[in-house]
């Protein structure tokens, strides 16, 4: 196994502790056994340094290991995990300091506990191999946490964006406009603009934009609309103006090698909503609809075509707005697809703030609530001739004892025909937002009793139930035998 200087002191240390643990001495009695410092042993043991062949030799004399196994990379059966994780990489590819955490400290945790820590390693391994959770889906959840554990708001990018308005006296009082967004392109990061060539490539279909670096050239799919391409053209600026390098070159995005590309994609799109959707118009206008005491959807559905932006944008932004200016962090974004006449609905997209909130994507083939307001607009568009569905409902999930004001809106796909998309946005109902949202008490908005799966779901009289309670069944039945069991116990 190919190992760098970094992962080698690491592998040093660990088998080093291992030793010193096996063999029941402490830090200050290895230090006496073999007249190296204490200090110098925990800076090996922590793998920030390697010893020399004479202190390595004086070690494996003093506790009675071969030399050559000393210095061996192979690792014994409860290490070895590590050592599958150092050979992947996969530590060095995520910048673990987003999450306040050194690589030494993760591998402190694990030597700590090997058998223990290593057991649940591998178990995380075997659930990722059994779901097919790789690499790719390893990095987004990443950036998931990372939008969470932030509440989704960076005030870093936030000021950004202002320093560009400023720089370039844009008016972030009216709709930015695409063409306002193209001329800084080209006259400023010297851009090049064709429209006409991505549709000569019949397998370039799903694309709307790829970049080519060399001549700085941006090909844009001709067909899309002007939020579309407005966003576009708002993610290269970001791109330049945060001068970020490392950068993926389609979108949507096809693959990508680093995690970084990953993170960089998501700050270029954070910066494209900020600066489409400034926070204090959107702050304005939300506070106008929290203070009605009625929810008129005609308003709602005005805001958000006053920005030049598509619905998913609006959405997005909302994620960032809500936990910043009024202090809303118990929420859930959702982006579920659907085709015409297909009986699945796919949850591609989804963002969870401050708590653990379903619904969230599955990978066992269940059956997702047909009651949620999320399909329903779905369902609705699909035997319609509009472009576009919005509605709301007071979720309850009656046997979790939570309800969530859901407001979502779905649109035909721009470039897949007979397929749809939902955009929803989950505000968990508390004291906190009763005060903040007055329209809460109008009777006009519908309140559905939910389940998170058809498998899963206690509500008998569901007029669209797709599958059997099969899972809530077993558990029940569980439940049963293990009462029975603890009765005979007490019998006998």
């Amino acid at each position: 196994m190919y190992m760098d200087e970094e992962d080698i002191k690491l592998i040093f240390g660990l088998k080093l502790r291992q030793i010193r643990t096996d063999k029941n001495l402490s830090l200050f009695g290895l230090s006496k056994l073999t007249g190296l410092s204490k200090s110098y042993l925990n800076e090996i043991e922590h793998g920030k340094k390697y010893p020399k062949p004479d202190k390595i030799f004086t070690l494996s004399e003093k506790l009675d290991i071969p030399y050559d196994q000393m210095v061996s990379l192979k690792l014994d059966k409860n290490l070895a995990p590590i050592g599958e994780i150092l050979k992947s990489k996969i530590l060095k590819e995520i910048p673990l300091e987003l999450f306040g955490i050194k690589e030494s400290d993760l591998i402190d945790i694990v030597s700590n506990a090997p058998a223990k820590v290593n057991a649940f390693i591998s178990t995380i391994i075997e659930i990722a191999q059994h779901y097919n959770f790789g690499r790719e889906s390893f990095f987004l959840a990443s950036v998931r946490s990372y939008q969470e554990a932030n509440n989704n708001y960076f005030d870093n990018i936030e000021q950004k964006v202002l320093d560009f308005v400023k720089s370039y006296q844009i008016n972030i009082g009216q709709s930015i406009s695409s063409n306002e967004l193209e001329e800084i392109l080209i006259e400023e990061y010297n851009y090049s603009i064709k429209n006409d060539e991505l549709d000569k490539h019949k397998d370039l279909d799903n694309l709307r934009s790829v970049f080519i670096p060399k001549s700085r050239t941006l090909l844009v799919a001709n067909d899309i609309d002007e939020s579309q391409r407005t966003f576009i053209y708002a993610k290269e600026i970001a791109y330049n103006f945060l001068e970020i390098k490392e950068r993926l070159y389609t979108f949507p995005w096809i693959l990508f090698e680093t995690f970084d590309q990953v993170l960089n994609n998501f700050y270029a799109s954070y910066f494209a909503g900020a600066l489409i959707i400034p926070s204090k118009n959107l702050t304005a206008k939300i506070k106008d609809i929290f203070k009605e005491p009625i929810f008129h959807k005609d308003s709602f559905e005005h805001i958000t075509n006053e920005f030049n932006a598509s619905p998913e944008s609006f959405y997005q932004r909302l994620t960032n707005i809500l936990p910043k200016e009024f202090n809303i962090k118990n929420l859930f974004f959702l982006r579920f697809t659907h085709k015409l006449n297909d009986t699945k609905f796919h949850l591609t997209k989804e963002l969870h703030l401050a708590h653990q909130h379903a619904p969230r994507a599955n990978e066992s083939d269940e059956h997702y609530c047909r009651r949620w307001v999320s399909l329903q607009v779905l369902k609705d568009l699909s035997k319609s001739n509009e472009n576009s569905k919005f509605d709301l409902q007071i979720s309850n999930y009656e046997n979790e004892g939570v309800q969530y004001l859901v407001l979502s809106t779905a649109t035909k796909d721009p470039f897949k025909e007979n397929k749809f998309r939902s955009i929803s946005i989950g505000l968990l109902i508390n004291k906190q937002l009763e005060r903040k949202i007055k329209f809460l008490k109008d009777p006009n908005i519908p309140t559905r009793n939910v389940g998170v799966t058809c498998e899963r779901c206690a509500i008998t009289d569901c007029e669209v139930r797709q599958a059997p309670p099969k899972v809530l069944n077993r558990t029940s039945k569980n439940k049963k035998i293990a009462a029975i069991v603890e009765q005979l116990n007490d019998t006998y």
